[in-house]
């Protein structure tokens, strides 16, 4: 497939547990398959994922408040102790055509809301569309919403082609 020359976004939220990562993980394999280039960001609001393990030395590298960055044949990995906006990470991860991000309720992105097995009514206000499973009855959802069927990944990558948001990186 031909690369998309405009940079889109697209972002996912839900409670956790929700199923988040799988429906990100399958859409951008799909997506990859299509000739896509792909970029995810992760939001972490707890600060639990680690760098490296404790007792490494990349580990106690990080623990200087340095940029890290390790690098092997295989891939690179970027620490840096502080916050960035999502333009400076887009810019880090570019080139892309699709950015996926899980989480960071506040950026003026199209969202998905990943509903299974527990609907979370506070976030229907942040999303554009719901994906929901058998789990979820439908007539506890506001009207008018538009419903994705969270089993069907290409009907999801059919919503995010046409309703990503172009971003300037």
């Amino acid at each position: 497939m031909k690369r998309n020359c405009i940079q889109k976004a697209v972002a996912f939220t839900g409670i956790s547990g929700s199923g988040k990562t799988s429906v990100i993980v399958k859409i951008a394999n799909i997506l990859q398959d299509e000739g896509y280039k792909i970029a995810i960001i992760k939001h972490d609001p707890k600060d639990k994922a680690m760098f490296d393990k404790e007792g490494k030395d990349s580990f106690k590298f990080s623990q200087t408040k340095a940029d890290v960055v390790v690098t092997s044949p295989f891939k690179t990995t970027y620490f840096k102790p502080k916050p960035l906006d999502i333009k400076a990470i887009a810019k880090m991860v570019s080139p892309f055509d699709f950015l996926l991000v899980e989480g960071l309720k506040s950026l003026n992105l199209p969202r998905i809301c990943i509903c299974r097995g527990i609907v979370d009514e506070g976030y229907f206000d942040i999303s554009d569309t719901i994906a929901i499973d058998h789990t979820i009855d439908k007539n506890i959802l506001p009207k008018g919403v538009k419903l994705l069927n969270l089993n069907d990944t290409n009907q999801i990558v059919a919503w995010i082609k046409q309703n990503a948001k172009e971003m300037k990186v």
